[in-house]
C-alpha cells in the first residue's frame, strides 16, 4: 500500500496549516473527525496536522484517511463565504503534493500527475518561463501566474489559471457572473455587447468585435471544459506551447483593458 513519505506528509500538512492561508484550529477538528483520525489535541496548526497524519499511516499502514482529509478540507463549497481562501490554499498545497504525484484541481478533487523530483527544477521552469514572457511583452495579469508552485508537475497548471483570469477579469468589468460560453456572449456578443473593443461603427469594426468574441470562447473551450473531464497527465504542454498560450491571453486582457463598458443592461 502506497504511503506518503515523511518529508511529504511535513510539507502537506505546513501548506494545510499554513498560517496566513491555511486551515484554522476549529476547521481541522472538525475535518480530523469527519476523516475519522484521531486529533493530538491543540498544538502548532502544522504539527497538529503532522502528527494526526502520521498517526493515521502508522497505524492503518495506508493513507487512505491523509487523502480523505485533503478531499474535505478541498472542498470549493467549504469556501462559498471565504472564496479568496480557496485558491492560495490549492496552491500552497499542490506544490507539496507534486512532489507525491497528485494535485488537486479547481473541483477540490484529487489527481495523479507526474511526480515532481526537485524544487529546484519547478523554480528554474517559473524563471524560464517568466523570462521569456517579459521578453514578449506579456500581460502583467499573465505573469503573475508564471510561478514555481504553479510550474512545480506541469505548465498545463499556469496556463489553466491564466485562462480563468481572463473570466474573472470580464466578471469585474460588467458584474455578470456566468462561466465560459455563457459570460462570453452575455458580455462580447450580440448587436449592443457590454464590452465594446471598438466603436462598432463600421462592418470591419463590427466583426473585430465577433472575432475576438470567438477568440475569448475559442480559449475558454480548450483550456477549460476539456481539463473538467481529464486528468492532467493526458494533456501534454511543453513550455513553447504555454508561451504561446499564455501570450494569446495575454493579448486578450490587454484588449479588455481597453474596452469600453456600454449602456447594454
Amino acid at each position: 500500500m502506497k504511503l506518503f513519505l515523511q518529508d511529504q506528509l511535513e510539507a502537506i500538512a505546513g501548506a494545510l496549516g499554513d498560517t496566513d492561508n491555511g486551515l484554522q484550529n476549529s476547521e481541522i477538528g472538525f475535518l480530523l473527525q469527519s476523516a475519522k483520525m484521531v486529533d493530538p489535541g491543540q498544538s502548532t496548526k502544522r504539527l497538529r496536522i503532522y502528527n494526526a497524519f502520521a498517526e493515521s499511516q502508522n497505524s492503518k499502514r495506508n493513507r487512505t484517511h491523509v487523502l480523505e482529509f485533503i478531499r474535505l478540507a478541498m472542498s470549493p463549497a467549504r469556501y462559498s463565504r471565504e472564496p479568496h481562501r480557496f485558491e492560495p490554499m490549492r496552491a500552497a498545497l499542490n506544490q507539496a503534493l507534486a512532489f507525491a504525484g497528485l494535485v488537486v484541481d479547481e473541483t477540490g478533487a484529487l489527481k495523479s500527475v507526474v511526480q515532481a523530483t526537485t524544487l529546484p527544477e519547478a523554480q528554474r521552469r517559473a524563471r524560464d518561463l517568466r523570462t521569456d514572457l517579459e521578453g514578449r511583452g506579456v500581460h502583467a495579469d499573465v505573469l503573475a501566474f508564471c510561478r514555481a508552485e504553479l510550474l512545480a508537475d506541469n505548465y498545463f497548471h499556469a496556463v489553466q489559471e491564466a485562462v480563468k483570469s481572463v473570466a474573472d477579469k470580464m466578471r469585474r468589468l460588467t458584474g455578470v457572473t456566468d462561466d465560459g460560453g455563457s459570460l462570453v456572449d452575455r458580455t462580447l456578443g450580440g448587436i449592443s455587447p457590454m464590452l465594446a473593443i471598438n466603436s462598432r461603427s463600421t462592418v470591419s469594426e463590427r466583426s473585430e468585435q465577433s472575432g475576438f468574441a470567438n477568440l475569448v470562447r475559442g480559449t475558454f473551450g480548450m483550456f477549460r471544459n476539456p481539463t473538467a473531464h481529464e486528468a492532467r497527465i493526458h494533456w501534454e504542454m511543453t513550455k513553447d506551447d504555454a508561451e504561446d498560450l499564455l501570450t494569446i491571453v495575454s493579448l486578450i486582457h490587454r484588449r479588455l483593458d481597453r474596452s469600453t463598458r456600454t449602456s447594454h443592461p
